[in-house]
């Protein structure tokens, strides 16, 4: 069984052996991602929408820093997820309506530009969002960029046709995995951000774990007695007493995917040998489970399995370009791993 570590930072693959390192961020423009939110701004309301565009700069440092010009208290910007630091981000905040800025889009700061402004009815929640486009930039390691391209054909199809494992990525876990560890007695000991860190990362590394587990024994891609199922794209999710062919089917489409644990308090909700998978993974990983159950969360529900849209690949002389969209909360970092082998610009910053 993995160690929390291991789970966090160095799951199995699922796909087979990657290809050759490839350097992803040479440069933050190698890394794009664009949000989704799936809805527009409703054009009047107290708040105002605004698409910003940041460049080696976290999310929340961008927000403090909305804050100060919108002259409000930095819990009151919304913003729908963190983004890479390391990427060229395009993303969506909201701020209170002030008479201060005349013009938004003449806005600036180390690091981000606001790019548009429109009036919004209320803050942006975070998770509000369909999700994200990326084009990430594979610079080859010593070929041209037409033979990468080739070589990648066979396995993006395969990640067409199959999904990936949806790991969490290692930004959930901090640098190196910081947030991962102390104890659960400690919690309370920390700052509320801090806190939420912590916690985020438990639950990601018993999520993780429980999916290598069915990443090892080949299960991951479909479903079990007793697994919780849940429809691709949405939250709804329906108990599997015994898969049937029916539901085979389905899974095979990439319509449904099993799920795996967000870890809370009790035991989760699957049965049979699931529920006897999820328990032993989090015995392992106790402190992690501790950590979870101290802070009376709720057990909540992940698909196992994410679904790689619109997947293009381009070529360049000495470097690719990969194209696709991502459901919310899916990383692409779990993309981009079952088609390169680990190099010394994968890990984001």
């Amino acid at each position: 069984m993995l160690s929390a570590r291991e789970a966090a930072l160095a799951p199995p693959r699922a796909l087979g052996l990657p290809l050759e390192p490839a350097r992803l961020r040479a440069a933050a423009e190698d890394f794009v991602v664009e949000e989704d939110l799936g809805f527009a701004p409703s054009g009047s309301g107290q708040h105002l929408m605004l698409r910003v565009r940041k460049r080696d700069a976290n999310t929340a440092w961008v927000a403090q820093a909305l804050a100060h010009v919108a002259g409000c208290r930095e819990f009151e910007v919304g913003y729908a997820g963190l983004k890479d630091r390391r990427a060229l981000a395009l993303q969506w905040f909201s701020v209170p309506r002030t008479a201060g800025v005349a013009d938004w889009s003449s806005v600036r700061g180390e690091g981000f530009e606001v790019l548009e402004a429109f009036p919004h009815a209320r803050k942006l929640p975070r998770g509000a969002l369909a999700g994200n486009r990326f084009a990430v930039r594979a610079r080859s390691g010593g070929g041209e960029g037409a033979a990468l391209a080739a070589r990648l054909a066979p396995r993006r199809a395969q990640l067409a046709a199959r999904g990936v494992p949806n790991y969490f990525g290692p930004q959930r876990f901090g640098r190196d995995g910081a947030n991962l560890g102390g104890p659960a007695a400690a919690l309370g000991s920390l700052r509320r951000e801090q806190r939420g860190f912590v916690l985020s990362a438990a639950r990601s590394a018993l999520f993780n774990a429980v999916l290598a587990a069915r990443v090892a024994d080949g299960s991951w891609e479909g479903l079990l007695p007793g697994d919780l199922a849940m429809l691709d794209g949405r939250g709804s999710i329906f108990a599997v007493p015994v898969p049937d062919a029916q539901l085979a089917a389905r899974c095979g489409r990439l319509e449904i995917h099993p799920t795996g644990p967000m870890w809370g308090a009790g035991e989760p909700a699957t049965q049979s040998q699931v529920r006897e998978l999820e328990t032993a993974v989090a015995g392992g990983l106790h402190g992690q489970a501790a950590v979870c159950a101290a802070a009376g969360m709720r057990h909540e529900r992940r698909s196992l399995r994410l679904t790689v849209h619109e997947l293009d690949c381009e070529a360049e002389p000495d470097a690719v370009w990969l194209r696709f969209r991502l459901g919310r909360g899916c990383f692409a970092t779990a993309v981009l791993r079952e088609l390169f082998a680990d190099g010394p610009d994968t890990a984001p910053e």
